[in-house]
């Protein structure tokens, strides 16, 4: 696999080129074919193999112009919500800011644009933190096995089929184990 994320990387100046068809903002660009270079070390191995073994480094390419096309026309793409949904929602007003140096006071008065001190302040719910520690003090009741595979299962991001295969335990092994685990959990936390 390395060899194809390497000739992935060699293509981020074409997919800059490509983006420059859709935008011109050259941060935008950035962004994008940066979230491409992620997606693509995101994506599944064996679905990026398979692309790769038909068409070689041009299916490759055709794919990544695809996603960078969506991401950067789409208002569903998940660039959509990291970046411009969020970067235009920013008050773009202007304040002053006074600086010393020495001993000169110099006020400067910040024209229009969006920048770090107007981002918007951030309310973090911790709802999801506090469940998922009462699941872990939970899952401490449980044999070392079901743990273990709920845990790969649900934290680590497997899927049964990956987990099979790393684990050289059967799918359906698997699945009655994390289903008997998640029902239990279920009992436990809801009561």
């Amino acid at each position: 696999m390395t060899d194809i994320y390497e000739e992935i990387a060699k293509l981020s100046d074409k997919f800059n080129e490509m983006a420059y068809g859709i935008t011109t903002d050259k941060n935008k660009i950035d962004n994008a074919v940066q979230e491409l270079m992620l997606y693509f070390l995101q994506m599944n191995p064996e679905s990026l193999r398979k692309i790769y073994d038909k068409d070689g480094i041009k299916g490759i390419t055709k794919y990544g112009a695809v996603a960078l096309r969506r991401a950067l026309s789409s208002t569903r793409s998940n660039f959509f919500y990291k970046y411009e949904k969020y970067y235009t929602h920013i008050d773009g007003g202007s304040y002053s800011n006074s600086k010393t140096f020495g001993s000169y006071n110099m006020d400067f008065d910040i024209p229009n644009h969006k920048n770090i001190y107007n981002l918007p302040t951030e309310k973090i719910d911790n709802t999801q933190l506090l469940k998922l520690q009462e699941i872990d003090v939970a899952l401490e009741e449980f044999s070392w096995y079901d743990k273990k595979v709920f845990e790969l299962y649900y934290y680590e991001g497997n899927t049964l089929d990956s987990l099979a295969k790393k684990t050289s335990i059967s799918r359906n092994s698997l699945f009655t184990t994390i289903d008997k685990v998640r029902t239990i959990l279920k009992k436990k936390l809801n009561e």
